[in-house]
């Protein structure tokens, strides 16, 4: 089991002590893989003090590339070589580490030649300052050529009960290649976990108030399937979060990483590897939840922009 850090909802800064008791927490339920970014605000930090005295036998990943602009203006992507350099040495002073066990890319730059960015990361692994490479929201296709400059570890993408479409082609390529495929937001965003059921749910400054899922007529459409889920999963005894969290359990090449800033939460999360699901489950789940069942894009254009490059 695995679990995402960061809280990357809203804006607001979460206290560092609690942070780190919620990290402590999971780390001793038995989570081992631990993954932030540095564009999550203070969250390497976070990470890095709560790993004092820790870090042993503990998969630490990062990600870098997103790069925050002036006020008022778009942050850009850069996966120039010489930035490679310069972002893992600000993140491993940040975490307070030597290395990191696992580098992304978190977007790939349409403007650098990607032989040329993982040719970089490369250099850190040389260096012993990254242990194995990633990349995030990347095409096959690109997949495909990163791994043939340095073997890529793992590829994160979204992927859950509404969003299926890494199995179209990015799922079959991670297994020819033997990576694994780590699985961002699969509680839809939280909507499969049931908890959200108006946009007064959400704080004044959550950016899922502009995603379109949970606009207008896609946010009941996809009410709708998480009434489903909580049915499917009364039925099986387990919470909606476990048995989205149990669905993904079974893709044996997948890692899914639900950030949370809650114990209680997090404590229910990992109750999952618990719950148990044969074929039949699996094809009611199919039956009840089809591939595109989802009402509206998983993103916003700008941002939907900046995925399967």
């Amino acid at each position: 089991m695995s679990i995402g850090i960061a809280d990357v909802y809203t804006s607001s800064v979460r206290d560092d002590d609690a942070a780190v008791l919620l990290i402590h927490r999971a780390l001793d339920l038995g989570i081992t893989f631990l993954d932030t970014a540095d564009i999550y605000g203070v969250s390497e930090v976070q990470v890095g003090k709560a790993l004092k005295g820790r870090r042993t036998g503990v998969t630490l990943a990062t990600k870098f590339g997103f790069v925050l602009g002036q006020p008022g203006k778009e942050s850009a992507i850069n996966g120039a070589p010489e930035y490679v350099h310069r972002a893992c040495d600000a993140s491993l002073k940040r975490l307070g580490v030597d290395y990191v066990d696992l580098y992304y890319l978190h977007r790939v730059d349409p403007t650098v030649p990607i032989e040329e960015t993982v040719g970089a990361m490369g250099d850190l692994v040389r260096l012993g300052k990254v242990r194995h490479l990633g990349l995030s929201e990347a095409s096959p296709a690109t997949v495909r050529r990163a791994h043939a400059t340095h073997p890529i570890a793992a590829v994160q993408t979204e992927y859950s009960l509404w969003t299926r479409e890494p199995e179209d082609t990015l799922l079959p390529a991670l297994r020819d290649l033997d990576i694994a495929l780590v699985a961002y937001s699969p509680l839809g965003r939280g909507f499969l976990a049931g908890r959200i059921r108006t946009l007064d749910d959400l704080a004044p400054d959550d950016w899922r108030r502009h995603n379109p899922r949970f606009q207008g007529k896609n946010f009941t459409k996809n009410l709708a399937i998480a009434d489903r889920i909580k049915q499917l999963a009364q039925e099986k005894g387990c919470t909606p979060a476990q048995l989205a969290l149990a669905w993904l359990f079974t893709r044996h090449e997948v890692i899914p990483i639900p950030g949370t800033s809650s114990v209680t939460r997090l404590e229910e999360n990992v109750r999952a590897v618990d719950v148990r699901l044969g074929q039949s489950d699996i094809a009611r789940i199919d039956e009840a939840l089809p591939k595109g069942a989802a009402a509206g894009k998983r993103y916003e254009p700008a941002a939907l922009d900046l995925v399967d490059r």
